[in-house]
């Protein structure tokens, strides 16, 4: 089965099962080491925040926070974090976190396994720059107004939320 069907198939068994972001992990666990069969694992930095930073100051991350929602495999975390800024990027899935620490052992990004609906409170209003990318689309629609004032609640009040979806 190709890697969409596989994650459509899996999403649909966990929230008939009353779990619906249950299947994340069970995606990220059951592709093992083979990123190819996560649908949206490109290993590489989002074309739209690439595009959306070359049109920023320079400068517009260096020394603030930046918080990345979902981020997978962290490729997008990383050039966030080479443009200076203090970033924690998180996912539900502890596989894809482990990952991402396994990928840049070295990093500065702070990989967080979290709950984008039960987040650490000192992460309230806490970042100058959000950035979320096809997460809200693979939510079920029940979830999705929930899930942008969450993501909403993360960003500073004189911060940006980056959203980017299909």
């Amino acid at each position: 089965m190709d890697p969409r069907g596989f994650a459509r198939q899996l999403a649909a068994q966990y929230i008939a099962q009353g779990e619906a972001l249950g299947w994340f992990e069970a995606l990220y666990a059951a592709a093992g080491e083979e990123t190819s069969r996560i649908p949206w694992a490109d290993l590489r930095v989002n074309p739209h925040l690439v595009d959306w930073l070359g049109r920023q100051p320079t400068e517009v991350l260096t020394g603030r926070t930046a918080a990345v929602v979902g981020c997978g495999f962290g490729d997008d975390a990383q050039l966030l974090a080479t443009l200076g800024a203090h970033v924690v990027a998180f996912d539900i899935s502890p596989t894809a976190i482990e990952h991402c620490k396994r990928r840049f052992p070295d990093s500065s990004v702070s990989y967080v396994t979290a709950d984008l609906f039960h987040t650490d409170a000192s992460w309230v209003r806490a970042f100058d720059f959000v950035f979320e990318a096809y997460t809200l689309q693979v939510l079920p629609s029940t979830l999705r107004s929930e899930a942008l004032s969450a993501i909403a609640a993360l960003v500073s009040p004189q911060g940006r939320l980056l959203v980017v979806s299909r």
